[in-house]
């Protein structure tokens, strides 16, 4: 029996989220496994199919895109959060993105087919659907406008002031990678900041 700590988390995300009554609730939760993964396992790889629904619970993962040439993150995940590429994940499509454990990680994770019979069965759905990609092509948008019209000083300040958690816990490398800089340029950066 899983321990109800265990979904406290993405418990609280449903009820203000995509509110489910509590059969509802029940339902959804007995579908999901508990996977643990060990600091370097990828999570996801580039031409692959997303085939779950994916819930970070506990650690850190980061996301990157990657060629022959470098890897470049774009985004880390430190905090209980769905992390799952929502777009593949819904199209049943290959995704262009991979991640990787930064840490020791605890998800809970959902198959694809029974996910959406559940929220047919449910009626929310099409809402779980369209709220999840306004955020994601919300987010995309702004990341895009910030790194072109930002310099790496003005970016690294924005983590400063609202992703303190990521300097705190994020390898400076792939902080300087996030930024599109060097790691020197980076602790130049931090050095006019501080």
């Amino acid at each position: 029996m899983l321990k109800a700590t265990t979904f406290s988390e993405i418990s609280e995300f449903f009820k203000t989220e995509y509110p489910l009554n509590q059969h509802g609730l029940e339902e959804l939760f007995s579908l999901f496994k508990i996977e643990d993964y060990k600091k370097g396992s990828l999570l996801l790889q580039a031409e692959t199919k997303e085939k779950q629904l994916r819930f970070l619970n506990k650690g850190i993962v980061r996301e990157y895109y990657s060629n022959e040439e470098k890897e470049m993150n774009i985004n880390f995940y430190v905090k209980p959060q769905f992390i799952s590429d929502l777009l593949t994940f819904s199209q049943n499509s290959k995704t262009n993105k991979n991640q990787e454990c930064l840490s020791s990680v605890e998800i809970l994770s959902i198959e694809r087919q029974p996910f959406f019979d559940l929220l047919k069965k449910y009626q929310c759905g099409k809402s779980f659907i369209d709220s999840s990609f306004q955020k994601l092509l919300k987010r995309k948008e702004m990341l895009e406008y910030n790194r072109i019209t930002k310099t790496p000083d003005e970016l690294y300040k924005e983590l400063f002031i609202y992703r303190p958690e990521w300097l705190q816990s994020i390898p400076q490398y792939h902080i300087a990678s996030y930024l599109n800089v060097t790691a020197e340029t980076l602790s130049r950066i931090r050095k006019r900041i501080s």
